[in-house]
């Protein structure tokens, strides 16, 4: 089966992401997470940037995967909307037990009638 992405605020349930067969990247570590922990293993959401190629004036953006704890390894992480293994593109930013309890960067902007914000993501190595 072939998932498309989907864009809107929250988590959906592992369960909704199968049957809908379209997630985002939190959905996806979400269903991740569940299917470790239905084999017993510890799992974790993690939610930061993922450093990408730069496109359309673009090199990063918001992203989340899932920890597992393997035993004589320790946390590993695991990206499953992009299918590899979490490494030095993934920077972590917040890391909880439920994906509910790790919100994505937010905010608010107040302004004049007619104001304009642009708001970007730009990660960059050092």
């Amino acid at each position: 089966m072939t998932y498309q992405m989907r864009e809107q605020p929250g988590v959906q349930s592992a369960f909704e992401t199968l049957t809908r067969g379209i997630g985002s990247c939190r959905d996806f570590a979400n269903l991740f997470m569940e299917a470790a922990r239905f084999l017993g293993l510890a799992a974790r959401f993690v939610s930061g940037y993922l450093n990408s190629p730069f496109v359309d004036g673009s090199s990063g953006s918001t992203h989340a995967w899932a920890e597992v704890y393997l035993p004589g390894a320790g946390w590993k992480g695991f990206d499953p909307t992009s299918g590899e293994i979490a490494g030095s593109r993934h920077i972590a930013v917040a890391v909880a037990r439920l994906p509910e309890v790790v919100s994505p960067v937010t905010g608010a902007f107040f302004g004049p009638a007619g104001a304009d914000l642009s708001v970007g993501v730009w990660v960059s190595e050092l």
